[in-house]
């Protein structure tokens, strides 16, 4: 079984790559298992065609873990992708991280950490241990950095960075950088400047996502590319992503870079 996550900054298309990408990898046949490790409870609505799909915290809250099965916290999206949705607290009121943890132990007790290939995705914020648990305690072994080549969105990966160089000691992480996915907002450069911020990471640039028009079309239909325009030249980019994911072995503990050098290296692309 294959186990990644996707992190990067809030608000840069981890979702919506998420999404894409186990469309893409269950048009190969595989089965796959979507966990949205988000507090927005969004990263699997496009597979579920729209549908917020109860989250374990809210079922947790609302009925007590003695009393949820795996049918209240799995459900089946597009092509059979199997979806699960953390979710969080009630805004204002504790830590989302802890989310995570208590969706985790429940999908062990139902025996729901299953398939093919397991995609994490996860809010970027790995200051808190929460959002660090699926690489902390062995879930996440190969991580994706989802990226533009905007300062903050680099910024972010370059954190994930140090969280996994950190992590990669621990006796219970087998946690490693896969590589780095650039979701591109359009600015000049912005492929050779994600591809050069991957190497100076000890890593490389996975696969190239041009910004589309095609993805707000799906969304308002509510649907993945894949599914909402199968042959598109931004379904193929999806496509290339999954194949590149699984024959993958690249794997490697990053080298984070200083702030200096990253503004340094925005400027330089600029």
């Amino acid at each position: 079984m294959k186990q990644i996550a996707l992190y990067g900054k809030g608000g840069i298309g981890k979702s919506t790559t998420s999404a894409n990408l186990s469309a893409a990898l269950s048009a190969r046949g595989l089965d796959i298992l979507q966990i949205g490790c988000d507090p927005k409870r969004d990263s699997t609505r496009m597979l579920m065609h729209g549908k917020l799909i109860p989250t374990v915290m809210d079922l947790l809250r609302n009925q007590g873990e003695a009393k949820i099965s795996r049918a209240d916290i799995v459900f089946t999206g597009f092509n059979g992708v199997r979806c699960v949705e953390a979710g969080g607290p009630e805004p204002g009121v504790g830590c989302a991280g802890r989310g995570i943890i208590a969706t985790f132990q429940i999908l062990q007790k139902h025996g729901a950490l299953e398939g093919d290939v397991i995609v994490y995705d996860v809010l970027g914020d790995v200051v808190c241990g929460g959002f660090a648990m699926p690489m902390r305690e062995g879930y996440a072994e190969e991580i994706y950095l989802v990226t533009s080549g905007e300062l903050m969105s680099l910024y972010a990966a370059n954190n994930i960075c140090k969280a996994i160089q950190r992590l990669s000691i621990r006796p219970k992480s087998r946690c490693r950088l896969a590589g780095v996915i650039c979701n591109a907002k359009g600015q000049s450069r912005e492929e050779e400047l994600v591809a050069e911020f991957a190497r100076r990471v000890n890593s490389e640039m996975v696969q190239f996502i041009p910004r589309s028009r095609t993805v707000q079309m799906a969304e308002l239909n509510r649907k993945t590319v894949i599914e909402y325009e199968f042959g598109s030249s931004q379904a193929d980019c999806y496509r290339s992503l999954a194949q590149r994911v699984m024959e993958n072995t690249h794997l490697t503990v990053p080298t984070p870079i200083e702030y200096d050098e990253l503004e340094a290296l925005a400027i330089e692309f600029m």
